[in-house]
């Protein structure tokens, strides 16, 4: 991160895009369709008219359901190419998405019976909604959440409210920005420092240095009125990061390959706690 971000006085990446897709996402998401399907455009030996081309059909389906008459059809390809990127281009989010399903069930190599291309186009795209921290996947040739926007507000809060706390805002800043790195994620460290969010709030809370997280909770408990049930929930949820069959054990071995959902899931879960003990510290 910069040092812009770290201060606070620029936004750091988002962990996930769920109402909105950012140039980058949309230019990975157009090479796709143009790897996938653009470049295999033919035209006829004896014309290159778009009608005599292996997307002749492809076209007729395009115009019938977006909107255009189909005897209004360009007559060459590179006419019709230019109307769908600059529709792509201008389009809301939501509307990318119906793009993709609609290629996924009507792409002009769908049409000649290759299943194979349909099945690696999914496979591509998810690959780059991966890459570009996409809220969305392909499943069974529908897009579909793998999150919620209030994931999402947990971790922003987190960053936002824990200025006050030296160290907590960095860990969490610092945990976000080794998950989504598109060049180089480290999902690993990500985890440590979304752990190390938790202790170092812990600390602050009781005032000392080498205090526990269950030593925070004690404090929250007679102080803030913590409840019962709620102190246990935590204490059960750190407890499994924590003990020798846990989360936490087992992704720092040097053989465990964690993955960019363990990864999210402490990130998300970290920063609820840090949430719940500001709220709480505060009241």
């Amino acid at each position: 991160m910069s040092f812009s971000q770290r201060m606070g006085l620029e936004p750091t990446t988002r962990a996930i895009q769920v109402d909105d897709i950012d140039a980058k996402l949309r230019g990975a998401l157009w090479n796709v369709l143009t790897l996938s399907f653009w470049e295999n455009y033919r035209h006829g030996y004896s014309s290159t008219k778009l009608r005599y081309s292996n997307f002749g059909d492809f076209a007729k389906h395009y115009a019938f359901h977006h909107d255009i008459s189909i005897d209004r059809l360009p007559e060459y390809w590179f006419e019709l190419i230019e109307t769908i990127r600059t529709r792509f281009e201008k389009s809301p989010w939501n509307k990318v998405y119906d793009f993709l399903e609609y290629m996924a069930e009507s792409g002009p190599e769908d049409q000649i019976g290759s299943r194979k291309w349909r099945d690696a186009f999914i496979r591509f795209t998810n690959s780059v909604l991966e890459n570009h921290n996409s809220g969305y996947r392909f499943i069974e040739r529908k897009i579909a959440p793998i999150t919620s926007a209030d994931e999402l507000e947990e971790i922003e809060k987190a960053i936002s409210t824990s200025q006050p706390y030296a160290g907590v805002k960095l860990h969490i800043q610092t945990a976000l920005g080794l998950l989504t790195n598109r060049d180089a994620p480290d999902y690993r460290n990500s985890i440590k420092e979304s752990i190390s969010a938790v202790e170092s709030l812990a600390r602050h809370v009781t005032g000392d240095q080498k205090a526990t997280l269950g030593e925070a909770l004690k404090v929250l408990e007679t102080k803030h009125h913590l409840e019962p049930t709620i102190k246990q929930a935590f204490l059960k949820l750190y407890g499994y990061t924590s003990d020798g069959n846990g989360i936490r054990h087992s992704l720092m071995r040097d053989d465990a390959t964690p993955t960019k959902a363990d990864a999210r899931f402490m990130l998300i879960c970290c920063s609820a706690f840090v949430n719940f003990v500001i709220d709480s510290c505060e009241r």
